[in-house]
C-alpha cells in the first residue's frame, strides 16, 4: 500500500497535521488562561475605584468596619468568586473578605498595584494572592485617599479559589474536549482533501511510470503514447518529465534500431568480407600447392602461368586488404582531412591522364571537358584524388569496347560539380539505392574484378567534405557519377 507515491503523501501529510494540530492544542491550553485572565481583568476594571467612590472606607488611616462589612456582604452576593482586601501605605493588610485563618499573606507587593493603577498597564497585571504564597493572580485596585492623603488601597482579587476550581474544571474536562474533537474533525478533513488532492496530482506520477513500464518490458522497441498534456510547453514539472521521457523514448527506439542495422551490416559485411577473402586465398593456395607438388612435371610455361594467376590473386587479396583498411580508417569520427586550395581542372586532367592507356588498351575513348575559367576548390587533395581514381577506373570497366568516358567540371559561383559519364549498360532503378553500400555489386557484373568497395570509400570521402555523390542512370544509355565541391578563391 505505501510503495505508491500518493499513498506516502498522505501518510506524510497526516504526521504533519497530527503535529501541527498537538502543537495548536498545546499552544491554546497555554495561552487561554493568559487570556481569560485578560478578561476578566479588563471586565472589572473600574470595579475597585467604584466602591472606592461610593463608600468610605478609611478614616484618619483607621478602617471603617460598617463600610468595609457593607461592601464584603455586597460584592459576595453579586460575585462570590472574588475576594476583597484593604491594604495600607506599605502593603500590610488591614481587613478582608476572607475566612480566617485561610490568608496566608501579611503583605502584598505593591509594585503591580501601582502597575495597574499607571496609565502605561499591560494586561493582564498579576498581583500577590493572599490566600497562596506561590500564586499570583488578576485584580482590580484602587487608591484611598483623604484630603489628598493617601491612607491605603482596596485590593480585589478577581478569581477566588472557586474561581480556581472551576476553571481547572474547565481546562481539564470542557475546553480539552472541544479543542481534541475540533483537531480530530480537522484531521478528517485534510486528509479526505488531501486524499482527493494528491489522487489528482499523483495520478499523472502513476500513468508516466506505467508507460515506462510497458517501454521497458517492450524491450526499448515500442514506441508509448501519452495524453496531451504532456506536451513540457505549458504545463508543470510532471508534464515536463512525461515530454522528456517521450522524447527520450523515441531517441532510444531509434538508438536501438541503428545498432540493430549496424549489427547486421557489420554481420554482413564480416560475411562478405569472409567470402571475398576465401576465393583469392583459395585459388592463391591451389595454384602454389600445385606448382609445389608437380614442379618437375610442369613445363616451364606451365609453372609461368600458374605464377602469374597466384600472383594476380594475391594482388587482388592485397587490394581488398587496403581498401578495407581504407574504409575503416574513413569511418572513424576523428578521421583527419588536411585541407588545401588546389585546382581541380588540373587534378582531373593529371587522373584521366591515369587511366587514358588503359582505356585505349580496352578500346574506349577517355575524354575531358575542363573549362578555361579557373576551378579552385578547398579539400584534401589526396582523398578526392581518391574518388576520382575509383569513379574514373569504375566507369571504364563497366564501359564495353567502343564506348566512351567522359569526365567534365561544371562550375557555378559557389561550387564545382565534377562528372564522370560512360556509355555502358547503365544501372537499374532498383540498384542504384544500394550501390555505395559495402560488397555490393549488381548481378550481372559479379564476374568482373573489384572488391566493391570503391563506391562506398568514394561516398564516405565525399561525406567527409560534406558533400556527396549522386547518380544519374539508365538502361542501356549510360551513368553519369556526380559530386560537388566549393569553389575557393586561389
Amino acid at each position: 500500500m505505501f510503495k505508491r507515491l500518493s499513498s506516502k503523501l498522505i501518510v506524510t501529510l497526516f504526521a504533519l497535521l497530527l503535529l501541527m494540530s498537538a502543537s495548536f492544542i498545546g499552544f491554546a491550553l497555554w495561552k487561554t488562561p493568559m487570556f481569560l485572565q485578560e478578561l476578566n481583568q479588563r471586565l472589572n476594571l473600574e470595579l475597585a475605584d467604584n466602591i472606592v467612590k461610593e463608600k468610605n472606607l478609611m478614616i484618619n488611616t483607621q478602617v471603617n468596619h460598617e463600610a468595609m462589612q457593607s461592601v464584603f456582604m455586597g460584592l459576595m452576593l453579586v460575585n462570590p468568586i472574588i475576594e476583597v482586601y484593604l491594604v495600607d501605605t506599605q502593603g500590610g493588610l488591614l481587613a478582608y473578605s476572607a475566612p480566617k485563618g485561610v490568608v496566608k499573606r501579611q503583605t502584598i507587593d505593591l509594585v503591580p498595584v501601582q502597575q495597574f493603577l499607571s496609565k502605561e498597564q499591560h494586561f493582564p497585571v498579576l498581583g500577590n494572592d493572599p490566600r497562596d504564597l506561590s500564586r499570583d493572580k488578576v485584580f482590580s485596585a484602587a487608591a484611598i485617599y483623604d484630603k489628598q492623603n493617601l491612607q491605603g488601597y482596596l485590593y480585589i482579587v478577581l478569581g477566588g479559589q472557586a474561581y480556581d476550581s472551576v476553571v481547572e474544571l474547565l481546562q481539564s474536562s470542557y475546553m480539552l474536549r472541544i479543542w481534541i474533537s475540533a483537531v480530530i474533525v480537522s484531521l478528517l478533513v485534510a486528509l479526505l482533501a488531501g486524499f482527493m488532492m494528491f489522487r489528482h496530482i499523483t495520478r499523472r506520477v502513476h500513468q508516466l511510470a506505467k508507460s515506462m513500464e510497458k517501454f521497458k518490458q517492450s524491450d526499448f522497441q515500442h514506441s508509448i503514447e501519452l495524453p496531451d498534456r504532456f506536451n513540457g510547453r505549458s504545463g508543470d514539472e510532471i508534464d515536463q518529465l512525461g515530454s522528456t521521457f517521450h522524447e527520450m523514448s523515441e531517441r532510444i527506439i531509434h538508438q536501438v534500431k541503428l545498432l540493430q542495422n549496424n549489427d547486421t551490416s557489420r554481420r554482413e559485411m564480416v560475411a562478405n568480407v569472409s567470402h571475398d577473402l576465401r576465393t583469392p586465398l583459395a585459388s592463391l593456395q591451389g595454384y602454389l600447392e600445385t606448382l609445389k607438388l608437380k614442379v618437375d612435371q610442369l613445363s616451364d610455361e606451365q609453372r609461368q602461368d600458374y605464377i602469374d594467376i597466384a600472383y594476380k590473386h594475391s594482388k587482388r587479396l592485397r587490394k581488398l586488404i587496403a581498401e578495407l583498411f581504407e574504409l575503416s580508417t574513413l569511418e572513424n569520427q576523428d578521421a583527419p582531412l588536411h585541407y588545401e586550395s588546389f585546382s581541380m581542372s588540373e587534378l582531373v586532367q593529371d587522373v584521366s591522364q591515369k587511366f587514358r592507356l588503359e582505356a585505349e588498351n580496352k578500346g574506349l575513348v577517355l575524354c575531358t571537358a575542363i573549362s578555361a575559367q579557373p576551378a579552385f576548390v578547398r579539400a584534401d587533395i589526396g582523398l578526392i584524388h581518391r574518388v576520382l581514381e575509383n569513379l574514373i577506373e569504375n566507369a571504364i570497366k563497366y564501359t564495353p569496347a567502343g564506348g566512351k568516358v567522359s569526365v567534365s567540371l561544371l562550375i557555378s559561383d559557389q561550387t564545382i560539380t565534377t562528372q564522370i559519364t560512360n556509355t555502358g549498360q547503365g544501372i537499374a532503378a532498383e540498384d542504384i539505392p544500394h550501390i555505395f553500400d559495402r560488397f555490393y555489386r549488381v548481378e550481372k557484373h559479379r564476374n568482373l574484378d573489384g572488391t566493391g568497395l570503391g563506391l562506398a570509400i568514394a561516398q564516405r570521402i565525399m561525406q567527409l567534405h560534406n558533400s556527396r555523390i549522386e547518380v544519374q542512370s539508365r538502361t542501356n544509355l549510360g551513368t553519369t557519377f556526380s559530386f560537388p565541391l566549393l569553389h575557393s578563391v586561389s
